[in-house]
């Protein structure tokens, strides 16, 4: 057996691996999109001693924002084997592979969209996105408010999107920081129209990407940075009430919008959609923007992180969380010595500090253990924000 990437010559053999364990089928046209746009680096696979493909791990390098901090991130996607090769540890090995080459390219930590919960949980992942999911009568739509400024369709161009992406993404912990091709082939390809809002001087503070097709109007993003651009954003909605009987949209799970409208009982479901994992602690943790104190000195304890996957988590960090100006001091240690405790697994870690889940949550239901000092220190310390992402690889 060996683990490599897939070379150029071996793209059909991928495709074909992907057709049938995702269970679609490319059209020509799209089947040579695809060709042109592979890179051979960004997918490993595990082959027997006849060099066939047996299964195959993509590792996309992308940027996350957690914490209004941008963090490399490695993007696993396209997990997928033939089914005479299944359980019989070829995913164990490519995801092993895949922890040690994030880590050597600094890569701090992981995100993917699973299959199974139980099964990432297994090596390292735990839910760190999930968003609210939207459906509307237009009985429900807000009700129209006189605001300033405008919103007109405009061509599907990154740049008339891109500033405002930008200033919404780093609000929330797991939104991608989109490039340019990323915006060509991820967001932009998707059928539909794009609207946006710009204030009295002409600025962008919102948009909507979205289709309408059988009297539905499917959001596929609605991003604003201002309460005039989401007052303008549903006006514009609104003004589709003659064309459709209802609208769908993703949101993220702190969207006040049951408190914008006057009937607030419609269909919102909460999806446990992204998980996350962090592969090098160290790393990240010297990233990781631990607020200051409020008013009080900078707390130090010793965190204990378990991780039987990647070796070099596992073990004792010693934290001296700030008290004034940003960032904290890390070390790794032996032992906590005499300082208060907390102890987790390195899921527990990724959703409290990757997936805007509290310490004090994560401790009352048994995932962060330790001393009440060290508990609080870390309630006191770890921003409260929440987590959100518009993509899926």
């Amino acid at each position: 057996m060996e683990i490599r990437n897939v070379r150029e010559d071996e793209f059909d053999d991928l495709i074909a691996l992907w057709q049938y364990a995702f269970q679609y089928q490319l059209t020509p046209e799209r089947l040579e999109e695809e060709r042109k746009a592979f890179r051979p680096e960004h997918h490993w696979g595990l082959f027997d001693g006849g060099g066939r493909l047996l299964t195959n791990v993509s590792l996309l390098p992308l940027d996350v924002w957690i914490g209004g901090v941008k963090m490399k991130m490695g993007g696993i996607a396209s997990v997928s084997s033939w089914p005479d090769a299944r359980r019989q540890g070829g995913v164990s090995r490519l995801l092993a592979h895949a922890f040690e080459t994030m880590r050597a390219n600094g890569q701090t930590v992981s995100m993917l969209a699973p299959f199974s919960m139980p099964f990432y949980r297994k090596y390292g992942y735990e839910l760190a996105v999930s968003r609210k999911q939207y459906k509307l009568e237009t009985k429900h739509l807000p009700p129209r408010r006189d605001v300033p400024g405008t919103v007109s369709l405009e061509p599907k161009q990154a740049d008339r999107l891109r500033a405002v992406y930008d200033a919404f993404a780093p609000r929330y912990d797991g939104m991608l920081a989109r490039t340019d091709d990323w915006w060509a082939r991820r967001v932009l390809s998707k059928p539909g129209w794009a609207a946006v809002y710009r204030n009295e001087r002409g600025e962008p503070e919102g948009y909507l990407l979205y289709e309408v097709a059988n009297r539905v109007m499917r959001v596929h993003e609605w991003v604003h940075v201002t309460e005039t651009a989401r007052a303008a954003l549903w006006n514009f909605v609104g003004q589709h009430d003659s064309m459709i009987d209802e609208m769908t949209m993703p949101a993220p799970e702190d969207d006040p919008l049951s408190y914008l409208v006057p009937e607030p009982r419609f269909k919102q479901e909460i999806e446990p959609y992204f998980m996350a994992r962090i592969v090098d602690v160290e790393a990240f943790l010297r990233q990781y923007p631990f607020q200051p104190s409020n008013g009080e000195p900078g707390a130090a304890l010793a965190l204990r992180v378990e991780d039987g996957r990647a070796p070099w988590n596992d073990g004792w960090f010693r934290l001296a969380l700030p008290s004034g100006g940003r960032g904290a001091a890390i070390d790794r240690a032996d032992s906590p010595g005499k300082l208060p405790v907390a102890e987790c697994d390195v899921q527990t870690l990724a959703a409290m500090l990757a997936g805007g889940r509290r310490p004090a949550m994560l401790a009352g239901i048994g995932r962060l253990r330790g001393d009440a000092e060290a508990i609080a220190a870390l309630e006191r310390s770890v921003p409260a924000r929440a987590s959100y992402l518009l993509d899926f690889f």
